[in-house]
């Protein structure tokens, strides 16, 4: 999937999700390493999964399918919004007014996150393309991929994350953690110390941008061990980048070999082996 082909697409559903995303995060409370604000893959789109409001609930989820944003509630209310060229603007008055009509009181900060030179929601009239298809085309990508990230996930008995959809920064991830804290980062946002409050080596899906023409997967470990960037990973194609501090396997590259979940596979398992080696993480005590 070219970036080139959806990029438009990308960045008005990039700001879509946020703005769902972020009805989430208001009405939930703090998980730690903020694992209540993120997406969830489904059969049939991306899902807030449930939110609690008072003695009622409700869920807010992409159904790229039937091409809609879908709210359904405990006690059997069912709304939809179209999906379809427009404004973020636009998107942004219709989906919190769709809550607001189902009895779901919310405000939401109307700036978009992790996106430089961003325009308030409400103000936004410059993102407005969406293909339908290209969008479908990439959530399938999406089922694919975190069927493999769960097989990962299942190798890990320690502390890990789920697999989830960052709507920040629009990816697909599942982290590890070796089950000790991490030194402090001098100057960090109280975002990014409760997000790496612990040692992690996380693994994950990422359409592109900032520099890196065409989808990927990275791997990190935060803090990264002395040599770890200079370690061997799987499959051959993998790469470390030293501008992201990540390495990096294009999609392109998985998908022209002969098995491509176990190349991905590999390359999760390699990149984590170099973190938890590098890093002297417990692993008989974290693997099964």
């Amino acid at each position: 999937m070219p970036l080139d082909s959806w990029r438009d697409t990308y960045a008005t559903l990039h700001l879509w999700t946020q703005v769902v995303g972020k009805i989430r995060l208001r009405l939930t409370p703090l998980v730690n390493h903020w694992w209540n604000v993120p997406l969830y893959v489904t059969a049939r789109g991306l899902t807030t999964s449930m939110i609690p409001y008072g003695e009622r609930a409700f869920e807010l989820r992409f159904d790229f399918l039937a091409r809609e944003l879908v709210l359904e509630s405990n006690d059997g209310l069912v709304k939809r919004l179209a999906l379809r060229p427009m404004t973020v603007a636009d998107f942004y008055r219709e989906c919190l007014g769709m809550v607001r009509s189902a009895g779901f009181e919310v405000h939401i900060w109307r700036m978009p996150v992790e996106i430089p030179d961003a325009i308030a929601f409400d103000e936004d009239q410059v993102h407005a393309a969406y293909d339908p298809e290209a969008a479908e085309r990439f959530w399938r990508i999406l089922v694919s991929v975190d069927a493999v990230l769960e097989e990962f996930r299942s190798r890990f008995i320690g502390k890990s994350s789920p697999v989830h959809f960052f709507w920040g920064s629009f990816d697909l991830a599942v982290t590890r953690f070796s089950g000790r804290r991490a030194p402090e980062r001098p100057g960090a946002d109280s975002i990014t110390r409760e997000a790496y409050s612990h040692e992690v080596s996380s693994v994950g899906f990422w359409p592109g941008g900032s520099g890196i023409d065409g989808p990927a997967f990275y791997s990190y470990a935060a803090p990264a061990p002395e040599g770890f960037g200079e370690a061997s990973v799987q499959p051959a194609g993998a790469r470390y980048d030293t501008q992201l501090g990540e390495f990096l396997l294009m999609y392109d590259d998985v998908r022209a070999v002969a098995s491509p979940s176990a190349a991905l596979l590999a390359f999760c398992q390699s990149t984590y082996e170099a973190a938890a080696n590098l890093g002297k993480w417990e692993r008989g005590a974290l693997e099964r």
